[in-house]
C-alpha cells in the first residue's frame, strides 16, 4: 500500500531541504566534484559510441582522457598564455582607451565636452576608476578564487573524479534505479528521460555552440587585426549559451575595442605633416564578423546541435542562473543549468496533471 501523498510530500520537502542546506555548506568543497561529474555526463554518450564499436568501456575511458589530455596540452602551450597576456594588457590598456575617448569627443563635440559639463566629469571619473581599480580588481578576483578553490586541487581532483565517475556511469545509473520508490519508479524514470534530453540537447548542444562560436570569433576578430580578440572572442564565446547576451556583450566589447584602436588611430605622413584618419573598413569588418556570428548561430548552429524544444526559456535560464549564483555563489551557478531542467520537466509534468485531473476538468469532464 502507497504511503499517504502528505507524508510522501513530507519526505520528499525533506529531501530537497537536506541538498539545499548541503549545497549551501559545502557548496566550495563539492566543487571539484559537481565539475567532475558534469565533465563525466557530457563525456558519457562518446563513451557509449565506443562501447558500441568493439571497445570495453576501460578502453573507451582511456581513449577519452588521453584525447582530452592532448587538447588540454595544446591549449597551455598555444592558447592560453595568449589568453592571459591580453586580458592584461586589456586592463593596462584601458586607462589609455578611455583617455582616447575623452580626447576624441572633446576634438569632435566641443561644447559638449566642456570641462564643467556632467559627460564630461563623468569620463574623468570613468577613466580614474579603471586606472585605479582594474588590477585592483583582478588581483582581488585571483585571490579570492585562490581562497575559495585551491587551483592545484581542482587541477588534480576534477580529473580523477571525471575518469572514475565516467568509468562507473552505468553502474551508478543502474544503482539509483534500484534505490527508487517502487511505486513510483516508472514516473521517475519517465522524468529522468525528459530531464537527459533537456539537459543533452541544452549543455551538450549549447556547449558546442559555445566553443565554436568563441573559436570564430576570436579566429576572426585575430585576423581582422583587432589587438584583443582572442579575449573577446572567449567572453563571447563563454556566454552565448545566455541567449543574446553573448552577442550584445561581444560585439559591444569588439566594436568599442575597434573604434579605439582604428578611430584617427592610423598616422599618414606628407612631408612634414602628420594626420589621422578612421579606418572604418576594419571598424565595419568588425562589425560583420559578430552580424555573421549571430546569423550562424541563429540558422544553422543552434537549430542544428540544440533544437528547438530544449524547454528552457532565456528569462527562466537567467533567473536560475541569477537565484542559485546570489545564492551559492559560483557553484550555485554551475548547477542552476540542471536543476532549471530538472524543475521545468518536473513543473510541466505536473501541469499535465493538473490538466488531467478532476479539478481542472470538473465533474462534466468537458474541455
Amino acid at each position: 500500500m502507497a504511503l499517504p501523498v502528505g507524508q510522501q510530500a513530507k519526505y520528499w520537502g525533506i529531501a530537497t531541504a537536506v541538498f539545499l542546506i548541503a549545497l549551501w555548506f559545502l557548496g566550495d568543497v563539492i566543487l571539484p566534484f559537481v565539475l567532475g561529474g558534469a565533465i563525466a555526463y557530457c563525456l558519457d554518450p562518446i563513451a557509449d559510441r565506443l562501447e558500441r564499436a568493439g571497445c570495453s568501456r576501460m578502453a573507451a575511458v582511456a581513449i577519452i582522457t588521453l584525447v582530452t589530455i592532448f587538447i588540454f596540452v595544446l591549449l597551455i602551450l598555444l592558447v592560453i598564455p595568449t589568453l592571459v597576456q591580453q586580458t592584461a594588457s586589456l586592463i593596462d590598456t584601458a586607462p589609455e582607451l578611455f583617455d582616447r575617448l575623452r580626447t576624441g569627443l572633446t576634438e569632435r563635440f566641443p561644447q559638449l565636452m566642456d570641462s564643467q559639463s556632467v559627460a564630461y566629469q563623468q569620463l574623468l571619473a570613468i577613466g580614474e576608476t579603471i586606472q585605479s581599480k582594474g588590477g585592483e580588481l583582478v588581483n582581488g578576483l585571483v585571490s579570492s578564487a585562490l581562497g575559495l578553490i585551491n587551483i592545484l586541487v581542482l587541477i588534480v581532483i576534477v580529473p580523477v573524479v571525471a575518469v572514475y565517475m565516467l568509468l562507473d556511469w552505468d553502474n551508478m545509473t543502474a544503482k539509483i534505479d534500484e534505490m527508487l520508490p517502487r511505486d513510483h519508479a516508472e514516473t521517475v524514470r519517465m522524468l529522468a528521460r525528459d530531464i537527459d534530453a533537456t539537459l543533452a540537447s541544452f549543455i551538450r548542444g549549447q556547449g558546442t555552440v559555445c566553443l565554436v562560436l568563441g573559436t570564430y570569433y576570436a579566429v576572426a576578430l585575430m585576423l581582422a587585426g583587432l589587438n584583443f580578440g582572442l579575449i573577446v572572442g572567449f567572453i563571447a564565446g563563454l556566454i552565448t549559451f545566455i541567449p543574446y547576451v553573448g552577442a550584445l556583450v561581444g560585439g559591444v566589447l569588439a566594436v568599442g575595442l575597434a573604434l579605439f584602436q582604428f578611430w584617427g588611430a592610423v598616422e599618414v605622413m606628407d612631408g612634414e605633416s602628420v594626420s589621422y584618419v578612421t579606418n572604418w573598413l576594419r571598424i565595419g569588418i568588425v562589425a560583420g564578423i559578430f552580424g555573421l556570428g549571430q546569423f550562424l548561430e541563429g540558422n544553422i548552429l543552434t537549430p542544428k546541435l540544440v533544437g528547438q524544444s530544449v524547454g528552457l526559456h532565456p528569462v527562466w535560464l537567467l533567473f536560475a542562473l541569477s537565484v542559485f549564483g546570489s545564492l551559492f555563489g559560483f557553484v550555485g551557478m554551475l548547477v542552476a543549468v540542471p536543476i532549471a531542467a530538472m524543475i521545468g520537466v518536473v513543473a510541466r509534468w505536473g501541469l499535465g496533471q493538473y490538466k488531467d485531473s478532476l479539478l481542472y476538468r470538473g465533474k462534466s469532464g468537458g474541455e
